[in-house]
């Protein structure tokens, strides 16, 4: 997806394309460049932009999205407005691509509904003036997750098909650059939400700060193409269906590469990978038993409803002995820490299989530094059954190769 700000004020480029004429030719150049959408925006979502009025939104991206559809380019319409988006629908535009996940404006997920076009749904917590305001979290992957599968439930409460609907972690908005890292980092989180996923790293001030010259200065924005291109590759590489970048030339090489890669890795033997192994000799092992926690998953009404205590129990596959040498925590995994995590993974988002719970488990699991591999069986003990049962349970066991 190529970037299109029809704004004075965007982070990145704005103003660069602030007439008519200077946007249409620059969404055409990315379509050339082989950006399969484009996506027209005329409301800054940089931390501390003003909003601009409903007109003047208006009139900055319906002639732009005439003029590319006209021209044969898919475009979609990046709003937080019911109004707006409305009109961009009735101008060509073939998707909404909505920064708020429908909390900006309440009549958006009914007009989803109505209008049944795609809809990408972000991870939003405020306006740009106070979004940063916002930036705390417990776990920054497990409640973005989570807050994102809320907006789902609501979209699906106003009649928004899911097979409609993709879903952006929203980096950079009320996150820090920590925050965004993470996200990243852990994308897979994002796919048991079920839903394509979008990810919006470019040019982005986390990349600024990373790549910052001797003197602590960010790198500027236009400069940071390279470092998206890098972030789409991954991005790529872990599922994502889309990326949204201002440069698309750049981007579109990265993930052809992700692509011949990923096809490479799926027919080679279990050695060829690229991430380091433990020797042949085994792992050392750290285990967790019978964690316990509440939560509403199953298939029955009821079990959605009143929910049930959960056990678990995780076996992880490490190299100890960095650890042991010097006696610091850091060098291993804190378990204290870790058990919040799990236990906060299964009080989070209701899913229907305790299958589906032990992927969430071992993927909380698996980004621990330095863990291999995980062993997770998940108990059920209390399943609504016609035969009475000690337990029902399900053991999986995943490595960070797979």
């Amino acid at each position: 997806m190529g970037v299109v700000n029809v704004t004075p004020d965007s982070f990145s480029d704005g103003g660069c394309w602030a007439s008519v004429s200077d946007a249409v030719q620059h969404g055409l150049r990315l379509f050339k460049q082989g950006a399969d959408l484009v996506d027209i925006g005329g409301e800054s979502t940089r931390p501390g932009a003003s909003r601009p009025t409903a007109d003047e939104e208006k009139g900055r991206v319906l002639p732009v999205i005439c003029e590319l559809v006209d021209a044969g380019v898919v475009v979609t319409v990046d709003t937080m407005r019911t109004e707006v988006a409305r009109e961009a629908i009735e101008a060509g535009a073939a998707a909404v691509n909505d920064v708020s996940g429908g909390l900006a404006d309440p009549d958006m997920l009914p007009l989803m509904a109505e209008l049944s076009v795609p809809y990408i749904c972000m991870h939003w917590r405020g306006h740009s003036e106070t979004m940063q305001s916002q930036a705390t979290y417990t776990d920054v992957v497990a409640d973005v997750t989570s807050e994102l599968g809320k907006r789902l439930t609501a979209a699906e409460a106003a009649g928004v098909a899911a097979d409609r609907i993709a879903v952006d972690p929203g980096l950079g908005f009320a996150k820090t650059a920590e925050h965004s890292w993470s996200l990243l980092a852990h994308l897979q989180a994002l796919h048991e939400l079920g839903h394509p996923i979008v990810v919006g790293a470019s040019r982005k001030t986390f990349l600024g700060a990373l790549l910052e010259d001797p003197h602590g200065a960010l790198r500027p924005a236009g400069e940071r193409d390279d470092a998206t291109a890098v972030i789409s590759g991954i991005a790529a590489l872990a599922g994502a269906w889309c990326v949204r970048v201002h440069d698309a030339a750049k981007s579109l090489d990265a993930v052809r590469v992700a692509a011949r890669w990923a096809s490479e890795a799926s027919s080679a033997p279990d050695e060829a990978s690229f991430l380091v192994r433990q020797p042949s000799g085994g792992r050392d092992r750290l285990t967790i038993r019978g964690l316990r926690a509440y939560g509403h998953h199953g298939v029955l009404p009821a079990e959605r409803l009143d929910g049930q205590q959960f056990l678990a129990d995780v076996t992880l596959g490490l190299d100890t002995r960095r650890a042991a040498d010097s006696d610091d925590l850091a060098l291993t995994v804190d378990y204290g820490g870790l058990t919040d995590r799990l236990g906060a993974a299964i009080t989070s988002y209701p899913v229907d299989l305790i299958e589906t719970l032990a992927q969430r488990l071992a993927d909380v699991c698996l980004a621990e530094s330095g863990v291999a591999e995980v062993e997770v069986t998940v108990h059920k003990p209390a399943a609504p059954l016609r035969v009475s049962v000690d337990d029902v349970s399900v053991t999986i066991y995943r490595r960070r190769h797979d």
